[in-house]
């Protein structure tokens, strides 16, 4: 049976050796959308490590952040991954009623509850329509990888900005669709979170960024302290995000390699259900027991416990 930790988030590799004693080493871990070939570069040298994070250090790898996303420097707020800032924005912008687009990412759902705001879920076709206080919409949406275009994403992050309405636009998996990202628009309403780990395989960094107004960095900074993220984060981070060459290419690999997983699902007998570059979403009746059966052979992938017919498959 699928283990706790796999149907929160996918992961949970430790979980599952135990769940499944058997199963030939070392394992496969499909469960979750991170490139399985990390950015290698340079990183924090032991004087770095044994002092806290240069405040300056941390400016210069939100302006390098800034200047990938095209964004400025002032609305570009570096957190320890995109999670802390989904799970800090309900203390930001609470207390408030709140629509999601579903389904996606459970940890917006949790991180609203946690603060006593129950937030509604809406299908894709109704996001003109909210008239919440604040709407969530993951951009290529996890896990099926659902994608609003730019224009029509900013054309609501303008509507709803008029009406005093805020707009997060979650864009964790954002690097497989480029051309759709809203991380520019200076817009005061508009929120966008950019996850590092992801696309940079390098989850275990922990490091991602909000997108807002200088307002709301300021509001998110004093929640996180003055080193919201480690001497190592900073270095690697500002390194990668300067690696132009290595982003282009480390995408196109990335789309190569997703059209070979899906010939391999098709011919499993799986119905595809979307996707990016950094993971697929099948459906089958035999679900569960694929799992399973994965698992007994050393594979890991992410079951649902709100779909019990789904699963996906990391590239």
């Amino acid at each position: 049976m699928p283990h706790k930790a796999s149907i929160r988030h996918g992961g949970g590799l430790m979980a599952a050796t135990k769940a499944y004693p058997h199963a030939p080493l070392p394992w496969l871990d499909l469960s979750t959308g991170i490139n399985p070939v990390p950015w290698c570069g340079p990183r924090a040298d032991i004087d770095g490590l044994n002092r806290l994070p240069d405040p300056c250090r941390l400016i210069a790898l939100e302006a390098e952040a800034a200047r990938v996303f095209g964004a400025s420097t002032e609305q570009v707020c570096a957190v320890s991954g995109a999670e802390t800032a989904i799970r800090l924005l309900p203390l930001i912008l609470g207390p408030v009623t709140v629509d999601i687009v579903e389904p996606t990412y459970g940890a917006h759902q949790e991180s609203w509850r946690a603060s006593s705001m129950a937030p509604n879920a809406i299908g894709p076709d109704q996001i003109f329509a909210s008239r919440a206080d604040v709407l969530v919409i993951v951009n290529p949406n996890n896990p099926d990888g659902r994608l609003f275009d730019k224009d029509t994403l900013e054309q609501l992050a303008r509507q709803r900005s008029r009406m005093g309405q805020w707009l997060i636009v979650d864009e964790s998996f954002i690097e497989c669709a480029p051309e759709a990202s809203v991380a520019g628009l200076d817009i005061d309403q508009l929120i966008v979170l950019r996850s590092f780990g992801k696309f940079y395989g390098l989850a275990g960094l922990r490091l991602g960024f909000m997108i807002a107004s200088p307002v709301l960095k300021a509001r998110l900074r004093a929640l996180t302290g003055d080193w919201p993220v480690s001497a190592e984060a900073i270095v690697m981070g500002h390194a990668a995000y300067a690696d132009t060459a290595w982003r282009e290419t480390t995408r196109l690999r990335l789309n190569t390699d997703a059209e070979g997983l899906d010939e391999v699902l098709w011919n499993s007998g799986f119905e595809p259900l979307g996707g990016t570059c950094l993971f697929r979403l099948v459906r089958s009746d035999d679900a569960r027991e694929w799992f399973s059966h994965l698992c007994d052979q050393g594979i890991l992938t992410r079951p649902f416990d709100y779909a019990p017919d789904w699963l996906r498959f990391g590239v």
